[in-house]
Parts: structure tokens; C-alpha cells; sequence
């Protein structure tokens, strides 16, 4: 399900997804907090809380701790994030520059240590190389998953995909919900995402919501990186782990698999 974004953000927090409303089914709210320089904001105490810093400068006050965090570029730095659990609340107050986060919200009554998720901490891989052509290179960066958060009911990281190139492939699915949420650079480019059976073009700003099962496979426009963020939702006795890949599908990862390639690209005595 495609949510079109096509203007600039409100100032202050706008709700994207509200579980309490017709998408309730995601289990989780999602929304873009944009601050003028010098504004404040507090996300109050409900809820795990994930508050991810997209661009700008800003001071962040949390469970008696404080720390200012920046960030000038999506393709080429890390996140940070601050990642609260519920009865624990952050107040946010933007750099000179104003500062834009994504927030992420869902029920967990689980207790757990308030953390500062600094870029260093980002597990940070390049998927995709050295097979299909390279037309599957991507960056995927993942910070809050199972293996060392398996208090969290948020599953969160950051996608960056070249230009001309496919990212979240081979095509998969899971049973858990997920969000996805697209910038690109320049701002004016576009790309294809397939939720489902269904393809639709998709802008900066935009939103999709993945529901159980629906197999997304993206790609972005010639000339235009694609950034997004990822965010799934644990199910009750079945956290997500991996993803499941569609099986007629998998054949193109191997080292050995014939890729067809136009004249200019092949290569004399090696398999294409």
C-alpha cells in the first residue's frame, strides 16, 4: 500500500501511519518530526520509541543524559538513533540548522535500557556484489534486530540504493508487517516499487506499508539514489530473523549463474 507524500513535511511531528487508525494491522505508528532551528519537542513516556536522526542537528535529553547529534548526508553516513523503552520519554531541541528525525512507536511493555545508537554501532553491508551484474548493489545498514536487541519489538535500519539498481532482492517476504519510507538524491527522481502483485511508482517521501506475506522488491531510476528506512514489527511468538526468498527467484545469487549481458559488457571465455 502506497501513502504519496508529495510536499514538504508539516513543521513539527506528522503522523504518517497511526495504528489506531485504518492501518492498525502494522502494529506500529510511524511519522517525520521536522524542527526549525531553536524549536523543541518532547516524544513523551508511551510506548517503544525509535527516533531516528534523517538530517540537521539537534540535543537530545533523555533518562538524565544528553548528547548532540548530527548528520549531512543519507547516502554517506550512518544513523543515529535513540531507542527508548516505554515510561522513558526524550526532549529534542534542533540545531541552527533545524533538524528532521523519523519516529518510530509500538506497544512493548518489555524493560529495557534506554541506548544512543551511534553510527559506529550500524551494522553496515554491501549487498549484492559480485553477483547479478551488479545491478543488486546496495548498502544495507541495520541497527536494532533480534540478535542483540531481543527486548525490542522494532526491527530498524536504512537501505541505500545505487542508481539503475534493485534493492531488497531477490524478491522476499515475511509474515511480519514493515514500513518503508523513500528519499531520493537528487530529490526529483523516482523509482518502482512491487508490493504484492502490484507495481507503483514512488517519489521522495513517500511511504509503503508491507503487509504479512506480500513479497517487495524495489528499484530506483537511472541517475537517482534511492535512500529508505526499513522497520518491521516482531509478531508475538514469531520474531523476525530473516527473510524468506521467493524460490524461483534465488537462482541469480549464485557465483556461477548466466546473467545475459549486452555485446559491449560481455567478456571473451568467461560465462556472463
Amino acid at each position: 500500500m502506497l501513502l504519496r507524500h508529495p510536499s514538504p513535511f508539516a513543521r513539527g511531528y506528522e503522523a504518517v501511519v497511526d495504528r489506531r487508525g485504518p492501518n492498525a494491522d502494522m502494529l506500529m505508528d510511524f511519522g517525520i518530526l521536522r524542527l526549525e532551528a531553536g524549536e523543541s519537542w518532547s516524544s513523551g513516556e508511551g510506548d517503544e520509541k525509535a527516533l531516528l536522526l534523517v538530517s540537521g542537528s539537534a540535543q537530545l535529553a533523555w533518562a538524565g543524559r544528553r548528547a548532540e547529534v548530527a548528520r549531512s548526508s543519507l547516502l554517506d553516513e550512518s544513523p543515529t538513533i535513540l531507542h527508548l523503552p516505554e515510561g522513558a520519554g526524550a526532549a529534542l531541541r534542533a540545531g541552527s540548522g533545524g533538524a528532521e528525525f523519523a519516529v518510530m512507536r509500538t506497544a512493548n511493555p518489555r524493560a529495557f535500557e534506554p541506548h544512543l545508537y551511534v553510527p559506529a554501532e550500524c551494522r553496515s553491508e554491501e549487498r549484492g556484489a559480485g553477483t547479478m551484474r551488479e545491478t543488486s548493489t546496495r548498502v544495507v545498514r541495520t541497527v536494532i534486530e533480534d540478535s542483540t536487541a531481543p527486548w525490542a519489538n522494532l526491527v530498524l535500519g536504512e537501505v541505500v540504493a545505487a542508481p539503475g539498481k534493485w534493492s531488497s532482492y531477490p524478491p522476499h517476504y515475511h509474515p511480519q508487517p514493515e514500513i518503508y519510507h523513500y528519499r531520493f538524491a537528487p530529490k526529483q527522481g523516482f523509482g518502482l516499487a512491487a508490493i504484492g502483485e502490484e507495481a507503483t511508482l514512488i517519489r521522495n517521501g513517500d511511504t509503503v506499508l508491507i503487509r504479512e506475506g506480500q513479497v517487495h522488491p524495489h528499484a530506483a531510476a537511472p541517475g537517482y539514489a534511492l535512500w529508505y528506512i526499513w522497520v518491521i514489527r516482531h509478531l508475538e511468538g514469531r520474531r523476525y530473523v530473516n527473510p524468506i526468498f521467493v524460490p524461483e527467484h534465488e537462482w541469480v545469487t549464485a557465483a556461477d549463474a548466466e546473467i545475459w549481458a549486452p555485446p559491449s559488457e560481455r567478456v571473451k571465455g568467461k560465462r556472463s
